[in-house]
């Protein structure tokens, strides 16, 4: 279809000033709102030390490359990163975050939802520590601990989270030691992408995540997305093709919601999803911090 039919259309993607594309105005109402679903919870068994933590594992990387060479704007998914941790702080947990080597935090800025005002209050409280986050390089070689306060690490989604993260060694020492300390790991849409990091040097049998079930954000979406615009082309590579090579069951054929707990893996497929998902996660750090 020529470009000028598509833009008449509204499904162009829409090109930056450093050409890269963010969704065309069509994809954007189609998958963006500008108010979530949150649902403030009161968790009676709250801690209230602050002892126990959450870390939140961000990309640091904004352009994908697609198929095509056409470079799609992204990040992590502002509703899929901070409606749950909306529900992490009413749960008592504070969130400390990391990217790769320590540099800024890219953010879905197109999709973030300019009339709510708890979402938007809990970006204006963090703003700082996603423009200065810690360096996860150096984090995994001081405090990958025994007596860690992280309860859990938290993995958002966004495509951004195929950036950097799924070949990544020191995501991949962070999703072992993970699973080795029995702690949870908790991630939505792209983010369980970052899971791949955990094969040892590319052996497939030390992936510590081996026959469970998850919920993600289907490839089967990420194929069809481009004919409204929203990627500017096809897909690099798709990350739940990889995953069940792995042996991993994904147990949703949509993006409408589904979130999973199989024993301290706990996902969800999409931004529909980041309520229900973070209240699960909340509960089930609770229920395992008393």
């Amino acid at each position: 279809m020529p470009a000028l039919v598509k833009k008449v259309l509204g499904i162009a993607p829409v090109e930056d000033e450093n050409g890269g594309y963010s969704p065309s105005p069509l994809a954007l109402k189609l998958a963006t709102k500008d108010k979530t679903d949150y649902e403030q919870t009161t968790f009676p068994n709250a801690q209230k030390s602050g002892k126990l933590r959450i870390l939140m594992l961000c990309t640091e990387e904004k352009y994908l490359t697609m198929e095509n060479g056409k470079k799609f704007s992204t990040g992590n998914h502002p509703v899929e990163m901070l409606v749950p941790m909306l529900h992490f702080a009413q749960a008592g947990f504070e969130v400390d975050i990391v990217t790769p080597t320590g540099k800024p935090v890219q953010i879905e800025m197109w999709a973030m939802p300019e009339k709510d005002e708890a979402v938007k209050s809990l970006f204006q409280k963090y703003e700082a520590k996603f423009t200065q986050p810690r360096s996860l390089k150096k984090f995994v070689q001081s405090s990958l601990k025994d007596n860690s306060p992280y309860i859990a690490v938290f993995i958002p989604g966004g495509h951004g989270a195929l950036l950097g993260l799924p070949d990544n060694r020191d995501v991949g020492k962070l999703v072992r030691w993970v699973a080795d300390k029995d702690k949870y790991l908790l991630a939505i849409c792209h983010g369980p992408a970052a899971l791949l990091a955990g094969k040892a040097d590319g052996n497939s049998a030390s992936f510590p995540y081996k026959g469970y079930k998850l919920a993600v954000f289907p490839d089967i979406v990420d194929k069809a997305t481009p004919a409204v615009g929203y990627l500017p082309g096809p897909m690099p590579w798709y990350f739940g093709e990889k995953l069940k090579a792995l042996d991993v069951e994904i147990v949703n054929k949509l993006a409408t919601g589904t979130c999973h707990r199989d024993r301290k893996l706990i996902t969800g497929d999409s931004p529909y999803a980041a309520n229900a998902f973070g209240k699960m996660a909340a509960e089930a750090l609770l229920a395992e911090a008393v």
